[in-house]
């Protein structure tokens, strides 16, 4: 006769994310989010990004874009169901402008009630108030029919951008394999001369993050990416407030 299995006891902890349990709805398009993320946060032991992906087409235009707005809330669900977070982010700089942050915080909100939300167009203005920036360099990807409503944001917002580039690319696969080393050389060509307060690059599948501390220091001026300013604002709202001085001028406050 086969006895029933004996019932252990045991203990549970939250080590893993004791001090911040954050989540991220990531594109499926995006080659780079994730690697940024990590390794921006990271290194604040007891903090976690746990990771979802959302529908997207490879081809970025205000279209499909804004049609991530209907398939927001189910991603989300997706997301540790039943467990709590401190902060739930939404990765991707130019549909946060064009479905609009309120509608992506109700999105978000459904699925995990009352939770703070971001997304990197947030984090970026929130990042260019703590730094008093408001003369921008704006670097994309992206073809003009998305940097235009970027551009309209910053205006809204009081930010004057002086000089913008972009790479012109519409594939967000082909977006997220363009080096770190042709974005550098971009900011430095572009931007060098300018009188600005920072220099942004847009978005989260530009490899952009590793060459701010260097790019702070050639330059003399504040730099901050999409996925950069994304997880310090992921960070703050969780309330942990390391210092991260390897990471570039805005990790320090």
């Amino acid at each position: 006769m086969t006895k029933n299995p004996e019932i252990i006891p045991f203990d549970i902890e939250n080590v893993i994310a004791r001090r911040a349990r954050m989540g991220l709805v990531a594109l499926a398009t995006d080659h780079v989010i994730e690697h940024e993320l990590f390794r921006l946060v990271h290194p604040v032991e007891g903090t976690q990004i746990y990771t979802t992906r959302i529908p997207m087409e490879p081809e970025v235009t205000p279209e499909s874009l804004h049609g991530m707005k209907q398939l927001l809330t189910n991603a989300t669900k997706t997301l540790l169901p039943g467990a709590s977070f401190d902060v739930i982010a939404y990765g991707c700089t130019s549909a946060s402008v064009i479905i609009g942050e309120t509608e992506i915080g109700e999105a978000i909100q459904v699925a995990h009630p009352d939770v703070a939300v971001t997304t990197p167009i947030t984090a970026c203005l929130a990042a260019l108030k703590t730094l008093n920036a408001t003369r921008i360099g704006l670097l994309t990807p992206y073809v003009e029919a998305v940097n235009q409503p970027i551009r309209e944001y910053f205006k809204r917002n009081k930010i004057e951008i002086v000089r913008s580039a972009t790479f012109s690319e519409i594939d967000d696969n082909r977006a997220g394999l363009i080096t770190p080393s042709s974005i550098r050389r971009a900011v430095l060509e572009v931007f060098s001369d300018q009188d600005l307060d920072l220099i942004f690059i847009s978005c989260t599948s530009l490899r952009a993050a590793e060459l701010i501390p260097d790019l702070e220091t050639v330059l003399g001026i504040h730099v901050t990416s999409s996925n950069h300013a994304l997880a310090w604002h992921m960070l703050r709202l969780s309330g942990v407030l390391d210092p991260l001085p390897s990471k570039g001028n805005l990790f320090l406050l």
